[in-house]
C-alpha cells in the first residue's frame, strides 16, 4: 500500500518543534527537554549557568498557544539525570505539568528516554500523562499514524508500519564552515525514508508488508539548547542510536530556519 505523499511532521519554522495532526487533534512535539539540566552541569562539568526552567516552561506553553495544540508528545529524555528526578529538576517537572495539564488542560505523552530512568515514579499516577514503553509506540489512526521512540533502544517493530517516526537521543547539529576556516554550529532536521532491515537487531529485524514504501524517519534537535548535539556531517562524531546512520542512509538535513542542506553527508 503506497503511503500519502502529504508530511505528517511539519516542522516549526525556527524552533526545535514540530507539530503532527493525528486525526483531529494536533500535537506538539519536542525531543531532550532535559529539565535540571543546570544542575546537572554543576554536578557532572562544575559548569555554572542560571536556571532556565521558567524561560523553557515559557516557550512551550508558547508553542502550544501558537500551535492550538491538543498534546504534547516528548521524544524522550524529559528529565536529565539518569538516576531519577529530584531537588531543582523535579520542581521544574512539577511546575511543567502543572502550566501543561491542570492549567492549559494539554495531555502530555513521553516516549521515555535513557534520561528518564525514574519517570515512571514521577508521572505514572498523573491524570493527563501517557508513558509509553522504551521502545516506543505508534499514535494516532491510520492512514496517517506517528510512530513516536527516544531512539536509545531498538524500537518496536510495529513502528515500522507508521506514516513517520519520529526520534530524539541525536541532538543532530551541523558545522558550517567559511572560505577562511572559520565556522558557526547550527540545529538541524534530519529526514528520509527508512530502510526496515535497519531498524532491528539481529532478533528483531523485519521489513513491513509495504516494504517497497516504508516509512519516513525524522530526527528532532534538541528542545534544551544547553545540551549539546551530534555534528552530524563531522567523521569523527558518530550517531548514537543503534539503528543510525544505517537506516536511513541518504537523510536530508534541514535548519531550524527550513534551509534545506541536501544530505547530510554532503553537508
Amino acid at each position: 500500500m503506497a503511503r500519502s505523499s502529504q508530511r505528517l511532521v511539519e516542522p516549526l519554522p525556527g524552533e526545535p518543534a514540530a507539530t503532527a495532526m493525528l486525526g483531529d487533534k494536533r500535537a506538539l512535539l519536542i525531543a531532550d527537554y532535559h529539565a535540571g539540566i543546570e544542575a546537572g552541569l554543576r554536578y557532572e562539568r562544575g559548569v555554572e549557568l542560571p536556571n532556565n526552567a521558567a524561560e523553557r516552561r515559557q516557550r512551550v506553553l508558547a508553542l502550544l498557544a501558537d500551535t492550538d495544540a491538543d498534546r504534547l508528545v516528548v521524544l524522550g529524555d524529559l528529565g536529565h539525570r539518569i538516576g531519577g528526578a529530584d531537588g531543582v529538576e523535579r520542581e521544574e517537572l512539577d511546575a511543567l505539568y502543572e502550566a501543561v495539564v491542570v492549567d492549559r488542560g494539554v495531555a502530555i505523552t513521553v516516549a521515555p528516554g535513557n534520561h528518564d530512568g525514574e519517570i515512571e515514579g514521577l508521572f505514572g499516577d498523573r491524570e493527563g500523562v501517557t508513558l509509553l514503553p522504551t521502545s516506543g509506540g505508534v499514535l494516532g489512526e491510520p492512514p496517517a499514524t506517528l510512530g513516536v521512540v527516544h531512539g536509545h533502544t531498538w524500537p518496536d517493530p510495529a513502528l515500522l508500519s507508521a506514516t513517520t517516526i519520529c526520534i530524539g537521543h541525536e541532538h543532530p547539529q551541523v558545522k558550517l564552515e567559511d572560505s577562511v576556516g572559520g565556522y558557526r554550529v547550527e540545529q538541524a532536521w534530519l529526514r528520509g525514508r527508512v530502510d526496515p532491515a535497519a531498524m532491528g537487531d539481529a532478533d528483531t529485524a523485519a521489513p513491513p508488508d509495504d516494504a517497497v514504501d516504508p516509512p519516513e524517519l525524522v530526527v528532532c534537535p534538541a528542545f534544551n539548547d544547553r545540551s549539546g548535539g551530534t555534528w552530524v556531517n563531522v567523521e569523527e562524531q558518530g550517531f548514537l542510536a543503534p539503528f543510525l546512520p544505517a537506516a536511513m542512509p541518504d537523510a536530508e538535513c534541514y535548519l531550524l530556519d527550513g534551509t534545506r542542506l541536501g544530505t547530510y553527508r554532503s553537508v
